[in-house]
């Protein structure tokens, strides 16, 4: 049978059409990169990387991102990222470096400036407002610097406080984590002091083992003990992370398998919530409090899983944990060390697993908070990953994580 020209026509757009039809209901758009640090690209000479990926905005796969970059020294052990979502920080422990790069549109890193600390750095938190990185550093001491920021460029300190428990200043304190307040107010340190911490020995102090240390933050930047500085934290403190709406902090205990709640007071001080502590997995090692401040995600890393909880606004009490199939963890790669919600949704929560050299990934439901694996999870990353931040791509409002 032959076909008119107007007949064949009609047929060459009829499947034209089908076909865009079917690439557009395919097409893939990404909502958010992610940023991984880790020790090393497969077959690389050991110096950091890191690496980006970008985040599929229906299924929460990830696919690779722009170039993989050197993080600026060896042994990248923290990351973080400016609010405006245009700056990302590297502290790189095998050269005692804080690396500066600037994020573009498109996930693309280019390194700026660097800041030399005078111990090692393994912990850092950049203000809301833009103004103040904050690098905790020391692995047989704590020190806490503010490192004024200007454009995302690092510059001068501002203020440097060594963190020691009052009457046992001799102790050796080990930092695990820091935490601003949203506020740009105030600024906490969680730390456990190792003289105390000697599991199936003697201590060799009567101090507490468990410390969170918080400062107001003045004029200037200047750090000022909060009154009653530092709290009891548990036994070993491992993360910490606060509420969107500045009312509470949290805390995880690796020693005691416990998730610690505090409401802030008078600005910055620090008390228990009632009826806590609060049961997680064995060795939680990171946290994550989700940008609506609705639900907590802790990342167990002996349990290779993640406990998620709704919080309870108007106490802060986290809940007891949730899941759609009722256990109280989802199961990730190998010992979780870092946590993250994706930030232009608040849809998907990822873990950068540490022995599993992969990230897994949850899809997160908004309405109750459990979770569920998207789609090709975990995903491979290179040798041992560390920690991992996220930025919204493009346009995609954040609206819809507003608390």
């Amino acid at each position: 049978m032959k076909f008119s020209k107007l007949s064949q026509l009609f047929l060459v757009s009829t499947i034209g059409l089908l076909v865009a039809s079917l690439l557009t209901a395919c097409q893939i758009v990404t909502i958010d990169y992610i940023f991984v640090a880790n020790s090393a690209s497969a077959g690389s000479s050991g110096a950091g990387q890191i690496e980006t990926y970008a985040v599929d905005s229906e299924s929460g796969a990830m696919r690779t991102g722009a170039a993989t970059v050197p993080s600026g020294g060896t042994s990248p052990a923290a990351l973080a990222v400016s609010s405006d979502y245009a700056n990302l920080y590297v502290a790189n422990k095998g050269n005692n470096s804080v690396v500066h790069f600037t994020i573009a549109p498109n996930g693309v890193l280019t390194q700026k400036d660097v800041a030399t600390v005078s111990t090692t750095p393994v912990f850092l938190a950049v203000n809301a407002a833009g103004t103040y990185l904050y690098v905790v550093s020391g692995t047989n001491s704590a020190t806490l610097t503010a490192y004024s920021l200007s454009s995302g460029t690092i510059g001068s300190a501002a203020a440097q406080l060594t963190l020691n428990v009052p009457g046992f200043t001799s102790d050796v304190m080990i930092p695990t984590g820091v935490a601003a307040l949203p506020n740009n107010n105030a600024v906490y340190v969680t730390a456990y002091d190792q003289s105390a911490y000697n599991p199936g020995g003697i201590a060799n102090s009567a101090a507490n083992p468990g410390w969170v240390f918080g400062f107001t933050v003045g004029s200037g930047g200047v750090l000022t003990a909060s009154p009653g500085s530092p709290y009891k934290a548990g036994v070993k403190p491992t993360a910490i992370a606060a509420d969107p709406t500045n009312r509470f902090v949290y805390v995880t205990d690796y020693a005691s398998n416990q998730l610690i709640g505090y409401t802030i007071q008078g600005g910055s001080i620090l008390n228990f919530l009632l009826n806590g502590p609060f049961r997680t997995g064995n060795e939680p090692s990171a946290l994550v409090v989700d940008p609506r401040g609705k639900y907590i995600y802790v990342a167990n890393s002996l349990d290779s899983s993640v406990t998620a909880y709704v919080i309870d606004l108007s106490t802060g009490t986290p809940s007891a944990a949730v899941n759609t199939t009722g256990s109280q963890t989802n199961q990730t790669d190998t010992q979780p060390v870092s946590i993250l919600v994706d930030p232009a949704l608040g849809r998907f929560v990822y873990t950068a697993n540490h022995l599993g050299n992969s990230i897994s990934g949850f899809r997160l439901d908004p309405n109750a908070g459990t979770l569920v694996i998207t789609q090709a999870t975990p995903y491979p990353t290179g040798a041992q990953p560390t920690a991992l931040v996220s930025v919204p791509h493009g346009n995609h409002s954040l609206q819809s994580v507003t608390p």
